[in-house]
């Protein structure tokens, strides 16, 4: 079925039940014999998030917020796509394709879409409005999981190109983060129809000659926190990348397998104070999470990686594009590396505070980069 048809979130009672019932049972393991996350999501941290998403956590809340902002499922090449659409009060808005990846979802965007829509009563003008369409990943919340190999980032990035034609939108813009900047990367090198430009904020690009050769302090900042990801923060892209399924019947069964999997990383990402419950909020925490599991996405989202791990960030991109440093984000990229990639780079700025989620963690900051860059293209 190809049409697009409207999407209304319904979880049955009896699934939250079943969540419940899970959390009660749970076979906790010993504490950590650190003082630290150098192992991972420290048992007491996880236990305060289980004991809250048991006892004071309300999935309505969400349910009603997504189904008020406009949710709806099409058809693209033998897979349902789950996005959210949000038109701007303007009409004369630029449409923008924004795009999450992993551990996030559409949750990431709640906190920009009202801006991005509606900036005049964000601080904004009338020009700077967006039309928001929002995707969920194939494998990931209620889009479909594919059912035989060869979802990778170049045929989610085409499929993103069929999705906006579709909506009839002919003129448009694109942006993301995490795997969403990898699609977004590659939206730029297919160059779909319609598409004028694409923004990052987490700029992907393979050193420099001169950066290998005869490296700048910034190169070599750069580098390090590369050695730095290789070495102790890519574990589960590896575990991902390789034994995905293995993986997945954890993460399925176990709501506080899922928790610590995907914590660990929120925590380890943002650019928090010591927790990230408080900068991304401990509701919203539980939001994403429960994204992967009243879907059961934890081994279809982790196949991802398996598709298209350790490739697509050395394409040259034509078309206009601008990127957004944020100082804790993965693997920061200096502006060199990546002019290699973007032949037309219309905006670049590093900014002082924010991680990996920018959308989530400084949403003003992160709608202002956007304004800026696209205000360029327009």
């Amino acid at each position: 079925m190809t049409a697009i048809r409207p999407f209304t979130l319904a979880v049955p009672q009896e699934r939250i039940d079943d969540l419940h019932r899970r959390l009660d049972a749970t076979r906790w393991p010993e504490r950590e014999t650190v003082g630290d996350w150098s192992q991972g999501t420290p048992l007491a941290v996880l236990q305060d998030l289980a004991g809250y998403w048991r006892s004071g956590y309300d999935w309505r809340r969400c349910e009603a917020r997504l189904n008020g902002l406009g949710q709806f499922i099409a058809g693209i090449d033998g897979l349902d796509i789950h996005f959210l659409h949000v038109r701007s009060p303007h009409a004369d808005a630029l449409p923008l394709l924004i795009t999450h990846g992993w551990p996030g979802s559409v949750i990431e965007f709640l906190r920009v879409i009202a801006p991005l829509t509606d900036p005049v009563a964000h601080g904004g003008r009338a020009e700077d409005a967006f039309h928001v369409i929002a995707p969920s990943l194939p494998g990931y919340g209620f889009s479909q999981k594919p059912a035989a190999t060869g979802w990778g980032v170049d045929r989610i990035a085409r499929a993103w190109g069929t999705l906006m034609q579709r909506l009839g939108y002919a003129r448009w813009v694109a942006q993301g983060g995490d795997w969403g900047a990898f699609i977004t990367n590659r939206i730029g090198e297919i160059a779909p129809e319609g598409c004028i430009g694409i923004h990052v904020n987490m700029p992907i690009a393979r050193r420099t000659r001169a950066a290998k050769d005869s490296p700048t302090d910034e190169d070599r900042r750069a580098i390090a926190r590369m050695d730095f990801y290789n070495r102790q923060d890519s574990g589960y892209a590896r575990q991902q990348a390789t034994r995905p399924q293995s993986l997945g019947y954890g993460l399925v069964d176990s709501p506080v397998g899922l928790a610590g999997w995907i914590y660990e990383k929120l925590h380890a990402w943002s650019d928090n104070s010591g927790d990230a419950r408080d900068l991304l909020g401990r509701d919203a925490v539980l939001d994403n999470i429960m994204l992967y599991w009243l879907t059961g996405t934890g081994a279809s989202a982790a196949r991802l990686y398996w598709e298209s791990f350790g490739g697509g960030n050395d394409g040259v991109i034509t078309l206009p594009a601008g990127a957004s440093a944020f100082p804790r984000d993965i693997m920061p990229v200096p502006r060199s590396w990546m002019e290699q990639r973007y032949a037309d780079m219309v905006y670049w700025n590093e900014l002082d505070r924010g991680g990996h989620f920018a959308a989530w963690e400084q949403p003003g900051l992160f709608v202002d980069e956007l304004r800026k860059c696209f205000g360029l293209m327009r």
